[in-house]
């Protein structure tokens, strides 16, 4: 997997690109601006996905993610930011980017969007979206809750079943409910979510 950091704060971008380094991702180039990722994009061919400030000189907005999915081949393009609202995320999102990255995320959590968004997903950290993240979080039941442990553990649907003595087919349900509640995509998504809110 090729990772592209692009970030004009020195301490920020090579932290980041260590961490990745040290999950095992050998390939982690950087850039300090937006023309820089650019060239590294067209010399060196696509990355898997390109992490890019969003307040990077030569971004001017979201038009500087435009013109990195562009160099990058459509590959995916995600947003870093320390100070972006919730509604430049969705905008950026809506504009075709693979995920928003707050900088204030754990580095394991970066790390783990990073595989997710490499591997297509779009990534969004609920607490960060969601003003009311919390309150949703409490919407689930004792038995979603139960669920949703599982799926934190890896478990499938069957293991879960088994543990909770239920039908296979219940634990679905179950499954479908929590994820619509919590605005999850997928499992994986809902597990995501349960870390952030530490409610699994």
């Amino acid at each position: 997997m090729r990772i592209l950091v692009a970030d004009d704060h020195d301490l920020v971008r090579e932290t980041i690109a260590a961490f990745l380094r040290a999950e095992g991702i050998e390939d982690v180039e950087t850039a300090a601006t937006l023309d820089q990722a650019m060239a590294r994009a067209r010399g060196s061919g696509a990355f898997d996905l390109v992490l890019l400030d969003y307040n990077m000189p030569g971004m001017n907005g979201l038009a500087g993610l435009a013109e990195m999915r562009e160099a990058n081949d459509g590959l995916p393009v995600a947003l870093l930011s320390g100070s972006a609202t919730p509604e430049i995320a969705e905008a950026a999102i809506r504009s075709g980017a693979a995920g928003f990255v707050p900088k204030t995320l754990p580095s394991r959590t970066i790390v783990s969007a990073t595989h997710v968004m490499a591997a297509g997903e779009i990534f969004a950290p609920y607490t960060f979206m969601s003003r009311s993240g919390q309150g949703k979080a409490g919407e689930l039941t004792k038995r979603e809750h139960e669920v949703l442990r599982g799926i934190c553990e890896g478990k499938s649907n069957k293991e879960i079943a088994r543990d909770l003595e239920l039908q296979e087919v219940t634990v679905k349900l179950h499954v479908k409910t929590l994820s619509r509640k919590l605005e999850a995509r997928n499992r994986t998504h809902a597990a995501m979510i349960a870390k952030e809110l530490n409610i699994a």
